[in-house]
């Protein structure tokens, strides 16, 4: 009698699974599209993409940073000053009051640092799972996997999983994922979904992974791949 596959596994194997990744491991740079380069400023722009662009907070960040990068010159902005630099950003509003509150929990009760640890990331105004996941993966290299819709699109479209919610979908990367990939797993997930396996019309035909793709939104090839 065959083991039944644990609750969210896909059909894809063990096997295929790693050689996914180890191509993926070749024509990625594991990095974010955020730009940032303290911490505190990558949970700022982490807590701002909320169904927003990484563009969109880059070009409120480039200008928001020169003048304050810090939990006390930002909180010195206050809703109504900080409003300006982030207008442009979806749900500006409740993101400028979380960032505030954001900063004056983290001099309050972290000495203005922000903590590596996901309950006290968690309990920080704007953040939740995902965006504590990035945080704890990005700044302090812990292997955890934030999944975001690029990521539950690609793991159920390659059938390493098949589930219905984010937190599904980590557990189940969390559990297929070969160790050795699991640092960078959600940025090499993140960054195909965003510029190869898009959700319309994904670019098959220069899918590095096409060979190992049985999805059956797969399109066929119409030129080589590179």
């Amino acid at each position: 009698m065959m083991a039944r596959k644990p609750k969210g596994f896909g059909s894809l194997d063990d096997q295929s699974i790693e050689k996914i990744y180890a191509i993926l491991a070749k024509k990625i740079v594991p990095k974010s599209d955020l730009t940032y380069d303290t911490p505190f400023e990558l949970l700022v722009a982490v807590v701002l993409s909320a169904q927003a662009t990484d563009k969109s907070v880059n070009q409120a960040t480039q200008k928001l940073y020169p003048v304050a990068n810090t939990p006390k010159t930002i909180l010195a902005l206050g809703v109504d000053g900080l409003t300006p630099y982030i207008r442009h950003i979806g749900l500006y509003r409740n993101k400028a009051k979380n960032v505030i509150e954001l900063c004056r929990l983290l001099i309050e009760r972290h000495n203005s640092i922000v903590p590596s640890d996901r309950a006290s990331l968690e309990a920080l105004p704007g953040v939740g799972r995902k965006t504590a996941s990035v945080v704890l993966n990005i700044a302090f290299g812990q292997p955890t996997i934030a999944v975001d819709t690029h990521v539950q699109r690609v793991a159920n479209r390659l059938r390493i999983a098949k589930t219905t919610t984010p937190e599904q979908t980590e557990q189940v990367l969390l559990q297929r994922t070969p160790t050795k990939y699991l640092q960078h797993a959600h940025h090499y997930l993140i960054l195909h979904g965003r510029y190869c396996c898009t959700a319309r019309s994904p670019h098959c035909a220069t899918c590095p992974i096409y060979d190992l793709c049985t999805s059956d939104e797969k399109i066929a090839e119409t030129k080589p791949r590179k």
